[in-house]
C-alpha cells in the first residue's frame, strides 16, 4: 500500500483489496443549514470531494435539516456558494427532511419491536436518570410501556396532540453501557416550528443520531466521514443501522477524522451568532471571523485555502494550527497573482527642492516582478510626494534605516533622495520634509544600467497631485487568546477593527471589485467595493506576519 496515503485512504484502498466493488464507493458533505460553513468545513468538504475525484466516486451535497430552529433557506444558498466558490460540484443535493416519512417508518418498526418507547418525563430528568459512565443510569417509568401504548401516543405526538417538551420517543438499548450515548437515547422530539422545506407537515422532528446513518443509507454511502467528536456516536451510529438492514444493501462505515481548530479564532455557529447579536462584528460574513464568506470578503482565494488544508493533513491527532501558518498560505498565492500598486497610508509630504516645479515624469514599473506577463505601467513622479510618516525619524537612530535627516534612501523605481530639512506646525510636529534627488541615480537608466550605489531602504511614495483616496479596512485577528473558545467574550480584541484612508497612485482608479493587490512594502488587500465616487479595500494579509503570538 502506498505511504503517502493517509490514514482515510488506506482504510478504502483495504476494503477495495477485501472486494469492496470500486463503482458502489459514495461519499457526501452533510453540513447542517443554521449557519455560514467556516475554515473547518473546508477540510470536510476538500477530504469527501477529492475522494470522489479520486475513486470516480459520486459526492452528494445533502442539508443535515433536521431542527426547524434556526435553519433557513438563506443559510442553505450561502453553503451552495461557498462550495462553488472552492471549486466543487456535487452530483445530486438532497435534504434530511426528504427523508422524514421514511424515518417515521422506521421508527414505528422499533417500536413494534419494542426497541423504542414515548417518554413523558423532562429532559432534566431524563439526563438525571442517565448518569455517568462509571454507575449504571436509572430506567425511565415509562421504558416497559406496551408496544400498543407506544404506538398510540407516538401517533398523537406525530398529529400535534401534545406541547411541546411534553414527550420524545426514546430508542430502548442499554441504561448500563459505559458509551452514554446508548443510555436510551431521545429519535424524536416535539417541535411546533414551520420547517424551511416540509412547512408544517411534521411537528415531531428526528434527532441528529437517529437521522444521520439512516440516511447514509438511504443514499448508500460507502463511507461517511466525520470529525473526532462522533467517534463515541459510532456504536450508536452502528446500533441503528443494524435495526434496518437490508441484506441487498451495503451499511456505511463511519471514519472519524482531527477537526480543523485554529489559533486566536472560533467556528462555533452558537458563539458566531452571540457576536452578531452583541454588534461586535455585523454579520455571518464579517471579514474577523473565518467562515468561508468572511474569509472570501477579506480576499482569500479559495487555491489558498485548499493548499493550507492540505499542507494540516488529515489525521485523527487533534492540535491547534497558528493562523499563522493560513496567512503563509495565503501570502503564496497572491504573490503569484496580486498586481503591486503604491499606496500611502499615513501620509506625511515629501519635497523634492532641485526638482523643477511643474514637471511630471512618468515613471515605469513593474505590475508584478513575479511574472513578466503581468506587463508594466506607469507612475506619475513629481516634486510633491507623500511618504509614510513613520518612514522618516528626524535624528537616525541604530537599527533605523528609513530617511533621516542627512541620510540617504532610494524611492520606489524612480530616485536617490537625501533629507536635508523639516518644517514643523506650531504643535512641533513635521509638516514636510525637505530633500533633494540625485537626476543620475534612477532605479533604471535609459540604458538599462542599475545604480551601484549602495542604499540600504527603498520606501514607497504617490505624487501628491496625482493621488487620489482610498478606503481601507485593516483586519486583526478578533481574539487576543491563542484558545479563546472557553472564554472568548472575555478576550475580545477591540483594535481587531480599523478604517483608514489611504492615498493611492492612479492606475487604481481602474481597480474592480473582486480583484487582489499588492500595496508595495505593506501588505495583500482586496477591493470590495468600487464605484466611481469611492474604492474601498479590505487587508487580506501584511507582506510579513505582524501578529504577535500572544497566550
Amino acid at each position: 500500500m502506498e505511504s503517502h496515503l493517509h490514514f482515510i485512504e488506506r482504510i478504502i484502498e483495504e476494503d477495495l483489496k477485501n472486494g469492496f466493488p470500486v463503482e458502489k464507493i459514495k461519499f457526501r458533505f452533510p453540513p447542517e443549514p443554521n449557519g455560514y460553513l467556516h475554515i473547518g468545513h473546508i477540510k470536510a468538504a476538500l477530504l469527501n470531494f477529492e475522494l470522489g475525484k479520486k475513486y470516480s466516486a459520486p459526492v452528494y451535497l445533502r442539508f443535515d435539516d433536521t431542527n426547524p430552529i434556526g435553519e433557513s433557506r438563506n443559510f442553505i444558498e450561502s453553503i451552495k456558494k461557498d462550495i462553488l466558490f472552492l471549486g466543487f460540484k456535487w452530483d445530486k443535493e438532497s435534504y434530511a427532511s426528504d427523508y422524514f416519512q421514511k424515518l417515521y417508518e422506521w421508527a414505528i418498526k422499533l417500536i413494534i419491536e419494542n426497541k423504542a418507547y414515548v417518554d413523558d418525563q423532562s429532559q432534566k430528568i431524563i439526563q438525571f436518570q442517565r448518569k455517568n459512565p462509571f454507575e449504571p443510569g436509572i430506567d425511565s417509568h415509562y421504558r416497559n410501556r406496551s408496544i400498543d401504548e407506544n404506538l398510540f401516543l407516538f401517533e398523537k405526538m406525530k398529529n400535534g396532540f401534545f406541547k411541546e417538551g411534553s414527550c420524545v420517543l426514546r430508542a430502548k438499548i442499554n441504561m448500563s453501557s459505559t458509551n452514554m450515548n446508548m443510555r436510551d437515547p431521545v429519535m424524536y422530539r416535539i417541535l411546533q416550528k414551520k420547517h424551511h422545506k416540509t412547512g408544517y407537515q411534521w411537528c415531531i422532528y428526528p434527532t441528529y443520531d437517529w437521522t444521520h446513518g439512516q440516511c447514509d443509507y438511504i443514499e448508500q454511502i460507502s463511507h461517511s466521514l466525520c470529525s473526532l467528536e462522533f467517534e463515541n456516536r459510532k456504536p450508536l451510529y452502528n446500533w441503528y443501522l443494524h435495526q434496518i438492514y437490508d441484506h441487498e444493501k451495503i451499511i456505511p462505515k463511519q471514519i472519524e477524522f482531527s477537526r480543523l481548530n485554529l489559533s486566536h479564532t472560533i467556528t462555533s455557529k452558537r458563539k458566531i451568532q452571540y457576536l452578531i447579536e452583541k454588534k461586535i462584528i455585523q454579520s455571518w460574513d464579517d471579514p474577523r471571523i473565518l467562515t468561508i464568506s468572511g474569509m472570501r470578503r477579506k480576499g482569500y482565494t479559495s487555491k489558498a485555502l485548499k493548499n493550507f488544508i492540505r499542507k494540516v493533513g488529515i489525521t485523527k491527532r487533534n492540535n491547534i494550527i497558528d493562523i499563522s501558518l493560513l496567512e503563509f498560505w495565503i501570502r503564496e498565492d497572491l504573490n503569484k497573482i496580486a498586481p503591486r500598486v503604491m499606496v500611502v497610508f499615513h501620509p506625511i509630504k515629501l519635497i523634492i527642492d532641485n526638482y523643477t516645479v511643474n514637471t511630471t515624469e512618468w515613471i515605469e514599473a513593474e505590475n508584478n516582478p513575479e511574472d513578466p506577463s503581468f506587463g508594466k505601467r506607469k507612475i506619475p513622479f513629481s516634486k510633491f510626494l507623500y511618504i509614510e510618516k513613520n518612514d522618516f525619524l528626524e535624528k537616525k537612530r541604530d537599527n533605523f534605516f528609513r530617511l533621516s535627516l542627512g541620510e540617504e534612501v532610494r524611492l520606489k523605481n524612480a530616485y536617490i533622495i537625501k533629507a536635508h530639512s523639516i518644517i514643523k506646525n506650531y504643535k512641533g510636529e513635521i509638516k514636510e520634509i525637505h530633500c533633494t534627488y540625485d537626476p543620475k541615480s534612477k532605479s533604471r537608466n535609459k540604458w538599462g544600467i542599475q545604480e551601484k550605489r549602495k542604499i540600504k531602504s527603498t520606501l514607497h511614495w504617490v505624487s501628491i497631485k496625482h493621488s487620489f483616496p482610498i478606503e481601507i479596512n485593516l483586519y486583526n485577528p478578533l481574539f487576543l487568546n491563542r484558545n479563546p473558545n472557553l472564554d472568548f467574550y472575555t478576550c475580545i480584541n477591540i483594535q481587531s477593527k480599523d478604517k483608514i484612508t489611504g492615498y493611492a497612485e492612479p492606475s487604481l482608479r481602474r481597480a474592480k471589485k473582486g480583484e487582489h493587490f499588492q500595496f508595495q512594502r505593506i501588505g495583500y488587500f482586496y477591493v470590495e467595493n468600487s464605484t466611481v465616487d469611492k474604492i474601498t479595500f479590505n487587508k487580506t494579509a501584511y507582506i510579513k506576519n505582524k501578529w504577535k503570538k500572544t497566550s
